[in-house]
């Protein structure tokens, strides 16, 4: 459900500039937690953008402050072109924000869930709106089905049909298909396409790395600190990662050998195979060269994937987190 259910008056659109979110400096924390440090992004109208990060990255935190439903301790901004800081309530009118939990009424139908919301924001013909989002997700002949008795897929369908109601212009996401089906997954995405498709900014966190591939850019942040964004491909890139794949018949073994050498920073079991990485070629290719004469081990050159990327980042940032002393809140 949208942000601002409580704000019953119809939407009015408003001008929208070429950034849907432009942010610089953002910060909180909670108590002496520092849970989001010195944030800057930028998300493009028409953007779907991927946020990704481990739990207790501070993603939930910053969702929160975009659409005003928190206040950052420092830093400036803008969404939707309205600031942050003094327009929240004009933001959590055009925000649809679909949260981790499940929050519509469980004890009504799926129609009466579709048009309540659409009352509660004024839409016009509210019975209509409401036949029309059932029929948009796919949801024809369980519109009389409790909620509650739904699966997880066809509640985060459900969801994103309240959310999308008082026709937003900004979605913001969060986690929305964790312990949903693959098949599930793929078609909660297809329609997410497709309201990019028709001009909706869409910004989604997630763990899952197909769906961080599914996005026109990417952030990832860790503890707080944003660490890369970009295109997938710039993200990569920019990685400075040099990668190995090696097969074998004791991946785990291999993969505990490698760890312990100099040179070798990131080690990822995939399977039968293990994924080498680091940032110095050269040290890499020295720590390795007595394995890739071992026999039964099968190595070669390979590129980095996101996955590996991201192992990179989340093993660093972990070092960079405890330096300050800082420490988990719990608080995502």
């Amino acid at each position: 459900m949208s942000a601002a259910a409580q704000d019953t008056p119809v939407p009015v659109p408003v001008p929208v500039p070429d950034d849907a979110i432009e942010v610089e400096g953002l910060s909180k924390s909670f108590g002496e937690r520092v849970v989001v440090r010195d944030l800057s992004m930028r998300v493009r109208r028409g953007q779907i953008y991927g946020f990704l990060g481990p739990n207790g990255s501070g993603k939930t935190t910053t969702i929160r402050m975009l659409c005003g439903l928190l206040t950052p301790d420092a830093g400036r901004g803008t969404c939707l072109g309205l600031d942050i800081l003094t327009q929240a309530r004009a933001i959590r009118r055009h925000v649809g924000y679909m949260t981790q939990k499940f929050s519509l009424y469980a004890d009504l139908s799926v129609r009466e869930n579709l048009e309540f919301v659409a009352r509660i924001y004024g839409v016009p013909d509210p019975v209509g709106a409401a036949r029309a989002a059932v029929e948009r997700l796919g949801l024809t002949g369980r519109d009389r089905q409790l909620a509650g008795s739904l699966s997880g897929g066809w509640k985060q369908r459900l969801a994103l049909g309240a959310c999308i109601l008082p026709s937003p212009q900004l979605l913001l996401l969060d986690e929305p298909t964790a312990g949903v089906d693959p098949k599930a997954r793929r078609e909660f995405w297809a329609q997410i396409h497709e309201l990019a498709a028709e001009g909706l900014t869409v910004l989604v966190s997630t763990h899952y790395m197909d769906e961080a591939e599914r996005c026109h850019e990417i952030a990832y942040i860790a503890y707080g600190e944003l660490l890369a964004q970009g295109t997938v491909e710039d993200v990569i890139a920019r990685s400075g990662l040099v990668t190995w794949s090696v097969t074998g018949a004791d991946p785990a073994a291999l993969a505990r050998e490698l760890a312990a050498l100099p040179g070798v920073e990131m080690v990822a079991p995939f399977g039968t195979s293990v994924h080498v990485g680091g940032h110095d070629a050269a040290a890499l290719e020295a720590a390795i060269a007595p394995y890739r004469q071992r026999p039964g081990l099968d190595w070669r050159a390979d590129a980095p994937t996101l996955e590996d990327v991201f192992i990179d980042l989340m093993t660093r940032s972990k070092d960079n987190f405890a330096k300050d002393g800082a420490g988990k809140d719990g608080r995502r």
